[in-house]
């Protein structure tokens, strides 16, 4: 009978870690910055359930990041820019003070490829959308940016359009974070609402 329990046990424990897996978590709870941590003086905050990224006095790079990493994974997010817009959402990254080391799937105003992979601190953009594409970006209203990324292969998609399916060796080996930035310049205010994220 000990042994039949045991074995129910061990069971449904491997059951619920696959069906885990297999659903998205939410990383942004609507009430604070829990499970996230800043880097730089730039302005992140909670307002009304939402998400807000703001340039600070410094006008310069600015990041928030999760605290727990991840590996192949599905991201869904929502994003809203005001003024400016440029920011980004980085894959597998990592930050000393505000230098950023990683790929980001930019997130920018009309025609400055937004869905496009650029490597910081390295080779610049790697893979831009066609232009045409461009289209598929609403400019002061929500947005909804879906990432996929598993193994050396990164497919994003803006308002369900593909933008980019890019292969890369490198952004295969990399280990970190999934990080939101603010560019620096100032002027720039982004609105971010339900984030969440599928192990792959």
């Amino acid at each position: 009978m000990i042994k039949q329990l045991s074995l129910c046990a061990l069971m449904l424990c491997f059951v619920k870690v696959t069906y885990a897996q297999d659903e998205y978590i939410s990383l942004f709870n609507g009430k604070n910055l829990e499970g996230w941590q800043i880097f730089g003086t730039e302005l992140w905050y909670v307002e009304d359930g939402l998400l807000i990224s703001e340039s600070g006095p410094e006008k310069d790079y600015g990041y928030l990041g999760t605290v727990q990493q991840f590996k192949d994974f599905e991201l869904e997010a929502q994003f809203k820019q005001e003024a400016d817009g440029n920011s980004g959402i980085f894959i597998r990254s990592t930050v000393d003070g505000t230098k950023v080391s990683g790929w980001q799937v930019e997130v920018a105003p009309p025609g400055q490829d937004t869905g496009g992979i650029y490597e910081s601190y390295g080779r610049g953009w790697l893979v831009k959308p066609d232009p045409s594409k461009d289209a598929a970006l609403r400019y002061g209203d929500w947005n909804h940016m879906r990432i996929v990324v598993k193994g050396d292969r990164v497919v994003s998609y803006l308002n369900g359009v593909e933008m980019v399916d890019y292969t890369d060796e490198l952004i295969g080996k990399g280990e970190g974070s999934i990080l939101l930035q603010i560019h620096d310049g100032g002027g720039i205010k982004i609105y971010w609402k339900d984030i969440r994220v599928k192990v792959l």
